[in-house]
């Protein structure tokens, strides 16, 4: 408690706390969260692929970096969760208090967060690929349930920002980033597929 204001932790809270507060239309809670929480799940599979394969390849240094950047990764994004909260905010205000220029300039920091967490599924989604030509053959499942979580963040994230820029008044700058994101939601599902195809051949 500052000055009066309450600040809520949302990263803190469990599991059942947490989905009630994306359920409540009043909450903070945004897209860019749900899809932040969600990439850290990915991100977790990843890491936990990556640590058994490493049960039978310790010194092996491509799995190491792996596991070492997939653990990051998932700390990552669950910071991402309160950050998206932030990101939002001159949007929340803006709104509240602005006029449609102050809404404008606040719409593209809005989904920053959202945009975040497609690029780092993006890259997540390359070490998972990497990982399935060293993953020993029980552990591969987790990478393909890593990749469908990965494409289930970058999915959402895309409409939530794709919605956002629709109610922009300039044209060219919608245009833009719906295509921008539809190249990298093909790219993603592209690596996803691969991905997918080296799990379904084993099980």
């Amino acid at each position: 408690m500052a000055d009066g204001i309450k600040i809520e932790i949302f990263k803190q809270k469990n599991a059942d706390e947490l989905t009630r507060d994306f359920a409540n239309p009043e909450s903070k809670l945004e897209t860019g969260s749900a899809a932040a929480m969600t990439a850290a799940l990915a991100a977790s599979l990843l890491e936990r692929a990556a640590g058994l394969t490493q049960k039978g390849q310790p010194e092996h240094e491509r799995v190491t970096y792996i596991a070492r950047n997939a653990e990051i990764l998932r700390g990552y994004m669950v910071h991402l969760i309160d950050e998206d909260v932030k990101c939002r905010a001159p949007l929340r205000r803006a709104m509240k208090e602005g006029g449609e220029r102050e809404i404008e300039a606040a719409r593209q920091p809005a989904a920053a967060i959202a945009a975040e967490v497609i690029n780092m599924m993006g890259q997540a989604l390359e070490l998972m690929k990497e990982l399935c030509a060293l993953c020993p053959k029980d552990a591969l499942h987790y990478l393909g349930e890593a990749a469908e979580l990965a494409m289930a963040a970058v999915r959402s994230a895309r409409l939530y920002i794709v919605d956002l820029s629709d109610k922009c008044s300039d044209d060219t700058y919608r245009f833009v980033v719906r295509r921008e994101n539809e190249i990298t939601l093909n790219a993603c599902k592209e690596c996803a597929d691969e991905i997918l195809a080296a799990v379904e051949a084993v099980i």
